[in-house]
């Protein structure tokens, strides 16, 4: 009568190599979760400045985006005393804003285009970068 099935040493030899294997994927998985965040992140201030954007546009009122560093949160509100006030706060998102290129305030006119151009960098705690660009026609672009 023939017995077949694996021996102890075949299995432990299969155990390490699937190891070994998953301890070269753990830092590439890090690094991708690391751009996925930052890239959700990016999506997510696009989006509020889009907002912020239509809402000018909407209620033919001025928007005024304004960055705290420090407090690591962005708002928005009228600047002709409407009462809305969006808070987005980015600090728990992992990632840190550098100074826009234009400044720490972004305004958007009723007809939807912007006072001044400017680039907003973001970067993860890893060292992703991501950009993004409001132009002077009020678009906002993901870079």
């Amino acid at each position: 009568m023939k017995q077949e099935g694996k021996t102890l040493m075949e299995l432990m030899v299969v155990v390490a190599i699937v190891g070994i294997v998953a301890v070269m994927a753990v830092p590439n998985f890090l690094s991708l979760n690391s751009r996925a965040q930052a890239r959700c992140a990016t999506e997510e201030i696009a989006s509020e400045l889009r907002l912020a954007r239509q809402l000018a546009i909407t209620h033919r009122d001025r928007v005024r985006i304004v960055f705290d560093f420090e407090q690591q949160v962005m708002t928005a509100h009228f600047v002709n005393g409407s009462t809305m006030s969006r808070i987005y706060r980015y600090g728990d998102k992992g990632i840190v804003i550098d100074e826009p290129s234009a400044g720490p305030e972004i305004l958007f006119h009723p007809s939807g285009r912007s006072a001044t151009a400017t680039t907003i960098q973001l970067r993860s705690k890893e060292g992703q970068i991501q950009k993004l660009t409001v132009s002077m026609t009020g678009r906002v672009s993901i870079l």
